[in-house]
């Protein structure tokens, strides 16, 4: 796959649109983007990442030929490549199937959960 010519976020839709070239675009969420970071260990079965639901992609750097950046609103932050974005949307629903048999069957779920601070 080519490189990715554009990126759209859509934060009222929660989505980001990847754009590889006139004839090429997919577009997927930013819960999804954020469970299958690849700086997770969910997709090998390791850790279940959870309460990413309403999580959202601010912001998107280049890192030269490493790939983009993409910082959360959870404060995680992980390069993704052309090939791993394509790679995941390919597989997304056999790896969202996966996820969601996952997180049903732990005591984890995808709502945001809320922090606490003693004042």
């Amino acid at each position: 796959m080519s490189a990715v010519s554009r990126f759209i976020i859509k934060p009222e839709q929660a989505l980001l649109e990847v754009i590889f070239d006139q004839y090429s675009s997919f577009s997927l969420s930013f819960e999804y983007l954020r469970v299958f970071s690849p700086d997770e260990k969910n997709h090998s079965g390791d850790k279940i990442v959870s309460h990413k639901k309403s999580v959202q992609l601010r912001k998107i750097e280049s890192v030269g030929k490493h790939g983009y950046r993409f910082l959360f609103d959870d404060q995680h932050s992980a390069i993704y490549t052309g090939n791993y974005l394509a790679k995941i949307f390919h597989e997304h629903d056999m790896r969202w199937q996966h996820y969601l048999t996952e997180i049903s069957k732990s005591v984890h779920n995808r709502e945001a959960s809320i922090n606490f601070k003693e004042v």
